[in-house]
């Protein structure tokens, strides 16, 4: 029931009287009416299915395959890195996992000038297949004790053509299916993003469980590992071709006709956007964090530190992702009733309180208490990513909506959020206590959170047409209200 929402909700223009600027603003509703231009030529069912299952699929896959790296860490640390020491091992595969994230700004900076430039479609098009290849190519490398050095230096590289390729995934599946969303409906339709992603980590964790049961240590360190891998290749080839069927978007044909696409797309979203771009990168660093702590470090935190059985980690992990699935489109339904920055807050507000009983809960020993721990976890963090998906995209122009959110988000999911497992593992082992990773992620979580206090607009209702101001009146006294970079009335688009 949570998942049902009608097809006639993609797309839908109502008629608005427009002001100066060819834009109506609710001041009081909270919802504008996008201007009068917008593409009348809605899609019908069959256009919407494949609207949905275009970019759903792409970012399960995407996310799937990111996501397996990090339920095999352990046995690709000793695949790789072999050494006397399991944490040595663990440490140094999660480094790999953590330089990955380095090169995601500049997938952000290639694919989201891609889609402004070319469309929101090649540019998903084009991710998707860097990411199968890198993926597929890795279940196919020889192991240390097979090719010396040659072997780590090869996954360094492929993970760092991974990392360029979910540079460009986030933003683009976003701004795919919000730009075809109705005004109302955004937060909904936006949550589907998070909620596909937790369902790539999903199966890949059920795989893992699944290999894990029936393979022995031995199989799995041999050729075990390579099978989530290998998958990447169908998944890729399905995804794309769903992608290549599709249309652009509704919002991109419109600037389109109108010649409002820009050849310098880089250089105008730091000109016009820079406030802006700096809110991304605050909301997208305790997000992001939040989301790899759950989905790579948390099965390796239950099995290597908190010592659980590696089958019953992982199945802790399954069943807090499956209820992190099961939150996110109550995340964007409220969303879509109280507002994007209210949603945000209490996200940041859970991390920030809540994280060190987490992680007590988690390391108690006792799987109840470890399955309780995690679903209050997941209550936050899908708050979080799916605002994340969300104000990424209605805080900009549409002219460089997905190169200024590119760029935000991933310097913010790359470098503060990426080093998020590698830190945690390096706490545990410098201090030698089990709740010391939920300091950085309270840290992360309350600074972020006290910026976004400050400076974050509401966004809700904003044109993603026209450079349309967020309701001021929802937002604290603050730079973000007096021409911050974020979308306002009177910015220019010149």
């Amino acid at each position: 029931m949570l998942y049902h929402v009608e097809l006639r909700d993609i797309g839908d223009v109502e008629p608005a009287e427009t002001s100066g600027c060819g834009v109506r603003t609710k001041r009081m509703g909270e919802e504008s009416a996008v201007t009068e231009n917008v593409d009348s030529r809605l899609p019908d069912r069959r256009v919407g299915h494949r609207v949905l299952i275009a970019s759903l699929i792409g970012n399960f896959m995407e996310w799937y395959d990111f996501a397996v790296y990090g339920f095999f860490a352990v046995v690709i640390g000793s695949v790789f890195f072999p050494s006397e020491s399991p944490t040595v091992e663990l440490l140094s595969s999660l480094a790999v996992f953590g330089v990955a994230f380095f090169f995601r700004p500049v997938g952000g900076f290639l694919f989201g000038a891609i889609g402004d430039r070319y469309g929101r479609r090649v540019s998903l098009a084009a991710a998707i297949i860097l990411m199968s290849v890198a993926t597929t190519l890795i279940a196919l490398l020889p192991s240390y004790a097979t090719a010396g050095l040659l072997a780590p230096i090869l996954l360094v590289t492929l993970r760092s053509l991974q990392g360029v390729s979910v540079g460009g995934e986030w933003t683009g599946a976003s701004a795919f299916i919000v730009e075809y969303a109705s005004d109302a409906r955004r937060g909904r339709w936006g949550s589907l993003i998070s909620t596909t992603a937790a369902l790539g980590v999903i199966f890949g964790s059920t795989l893992a469980l699944i290999l894990q049961t029936n393979l022995s240590a031995a199989a799995m360190g041999s050729w075990g590992w390579r099978v989530p891998f290998l998958i990447a290749a169908p998944l890729g080839a399905a995804g794309l071709y769903l992608r290549l069927r599709l249309d652009d978007t509704p919002v991109y044909r419109t600037i389109q006709r109108q010649n409002r696409v820009t050849t310098t797309p880089i250089r105008r979203a730091f000109r016009d956007s820079p406030g802006a771009i700096l809110l991304t990168f605050a909301f997208s660093g305790v997000s992001a964090t939040g989301f790899y702590y759950l989905v790579t470090y948390m099965v390796n935190f239950l099995s290597e530190t908190a010592g659980y059985p590696r089958t019953d980690a992982i199945f802790i992990s399954l069943i807090g992702l499956v209820v992190y699935a099961s939150l996110c489109p109550l995340a964007g339904l409220l969303s879509d009733y109280i507002g994007r920055r209210w949603v945000l807050l209490m996200g940041c507000a859970g991390h920030a309180i809540l994280a060190l009983p987490i992680f007590f809960l988690l390391g108690s020993g006792a799987v109840p208490l470890a399955v309780l721990g995690l679903c209050v976890y997941t209550v936050s963090q899908s708050m979080l990513n799916v605002m994340n998906s969300v104000i990424l995209i209605e805080l900009f122009e549409a002219e460089t909506r997905m190169t200024a959110a590119s760029i935000g988000y991933n310097l913010g999911a790359g470098p503060v959020a990426g080093v998020g497992p590698v830190l945690a593992g390096t706490l545990v082992a410098a201090t030698g206590s089990a709740f010391a990773p939920a300091w950085y992620l309270i840290a992360i979580a309350a600074a972020g959170g006290l910026a976004l206090w400050w400076f974050l607009p509401e966004t809700r209702g904003v044109s993603l047409t026209a450079p349309a101001t967020a309701d001021e009146s929802a937002m604290p006294a603050s730079p973000a209200t007096t021409g911050y970079g974020h979308r306002g009335a009177g910015s220019s688009d010149s």
